[in-house]
């Protein structure tokens, strides 16, 4: 139901039922939280990249498999497990990449939302749409509300329609728009392949810190990233720079130090 690729540092992963618009069943939830855990505890993985196959990315819950109650303990075991694929998605070492086209609603939306980037085809469509069956958008409330302001991400929850890729570009919440399918996997590739080149210590130290200061005030921000910088300046990291830029101000000089 999900299909994981590792390949140079890159770990995919593809929600594989494509007849069902990739639609989130509680087996599809298992898989993915056993696929998160291992990526976010793989010191090789550089990045992470989540996709949908077929058309579209996800449509969030499978409607067709939870057509009655369940009881509370399942439904808590359901929800606890999908709690922890986005938590740890938005909390993982490595920067984290959704890939979107078609659907990416309900469940789905969150799931894109959780990323720290969001590459889609401008035809993609977005939406909480729990409103629309009469329930509250809880885990997308979760997420959303630390992405944009209280305005935006209320109208994103309140709203039983969907929105296209441009009004979420301008709302901040997409890093790139494709035209269509080969020039978004082109996007994918270049974005990902830069991702992937940056040193994973400075990747980690950097999105634990812009965690920590979005809850804080300026000055506290302030004194976490001279803790930081000082840490950093005198764990050898500073030495390595200096050394690798001397390298590349050498090779475009041909050779010459001077």
């Amino acid at each position: 139901m999900i299909r994981v690729t590792r390949c140079s540092g890159v770990t995919t992963i593809t929600l594989n039922r494509p007849e069902q618009r990739n639609a989130l069943n509680e087996e599809v939830i298992r898989q993915l939280a056993d696929a998160i855990t291992e990526t976010t505890t793989d010191p090789e993985c550089r990045c992470l990249v989540v996709t949908g196959q077929g058309e579209h990315f996800c449509a969030g819950r499978d409607l067709g498999e939870a057509d009655k109650s369940m009881p509370l303990s399942q439904v808590m075991e359901y929800d606890q497990l999908w709690a922890d694929v986005i938590g740890k998605i938005r909390t993982m070492s490595a920067p984290s990449v959704a890939v979107v086209r078609g659907f990416a609603v309900a469940g789905g939306f969150t799931l894109s939302m959780a990323c720290d980037f969001v590459l889609a085809e401008r035809s993609a469509r977005f939406g909480a749409l729990e409103m629309k069956g009469g329930f509250p958008a809880a885990v997308n409330t979760a997420v959303l509300s630390h992405l944009v302001g209280p305005r935006q991400s209320l109208e994103l929850l309140l709203n039983a329609g969907t929105f296209t890729a441009d009004q979420l570009d301008k709302m901040g919440l997409i890093n790139r728009l494709a035209a269509h399918k080969d020039e978004l996997e082109l996007l994918k590739k270049e974005f990902v392949e830069d991702l992937r080149g940056l040193d994973p210590l400075a990747v980690k130290l950097t999105k634990e810190t812009h965690r920590a200061v979005r809850r804080a005030s300026t000055e506290e921000a302030l004194i976490t990233a001279k803790q930081l910088n000082s840490l950093l300046m005198t764990s050898g990291k500073i030495d390595e720079a200096a050394d690798r830029y001397a390298r590349e101000k050498t090779e475009r000089n041909g050779g010459d130090t001077e």
